[in-house]
């Protein structure tokens, strides 16, 4: 049986959360009988409350993915029009609160515009490419290229008049 690494706790500590959020109790309690981190409960109750049990059974530890509409329209309708996070993450479909307030921070920096997409993968290049050389700059290296040539051919001179004698 093979178990996924990125879910932390296991399917039946989630299904005893649900039961207890089901019979009114409060992230408190449940955390602490199920002894557990409160703001992981606190997570779920969440996600319970948006999306029902089902959906806090059926977490899986991927990531979702949401476009710029509902990036956009979940973090304005909670800065401009005062919606709470748990009602826009159940309005807009968002599975946890961590995104939500991300993209409400940028959208309070930046507006609509922090909060598209991206360029993804390495920037390419400055773009300038070299400029050619002169006809001037040519000549100079081809000048320095001789004087080097010239000078290891008179540090090679010794062992060249040598040759005869191996």
């Amino acid at each position: 049986m093979h178990t996924d690494l990125r879910v932390k706790h296991d399917i039946e500590a989630r299904k005893k959360a649900a039961e207890l959020f089901g019979k009114g109790r409060g992230y408190k309690s449940v955390a602490k009988e199920l002894s557990m981190p409160r703001s992981t409960v606190r997570k779920w109750q969440q996600i319970w409350k948006a999306f029902g049990s089902e959906a806090l059974l059926s977490m899986d530890g991927k990531q979702a993915r949401y476009t710029y509409g509902q990036k956009v329209a979940a973090a304005k309708a909670v800065v401009e029009d005062g919606m709470s996070k748990g009602d826009a993450m159940a309005s807009y479909g968002i599975m946890s609160l961590a995104p939500l307030d991300r993209w409400c921070r940028a959208y309070r920096d930046g507006g609509a515009e922090a909060l598209r997409p991206k360029p993804k993968g390495r920037p390419k290049g400055s773009g300038a490419a070299a400029r050619p050389l002169t006809r001037e700059q040519q000549l100079e290296r081809r000048v320095q290229q001789l004087e080097a040539e010239v000078a290891y051919l008179k540090n090679c001179g010794p062992w060249l008049e040598g040759e005869g004698e191996l």
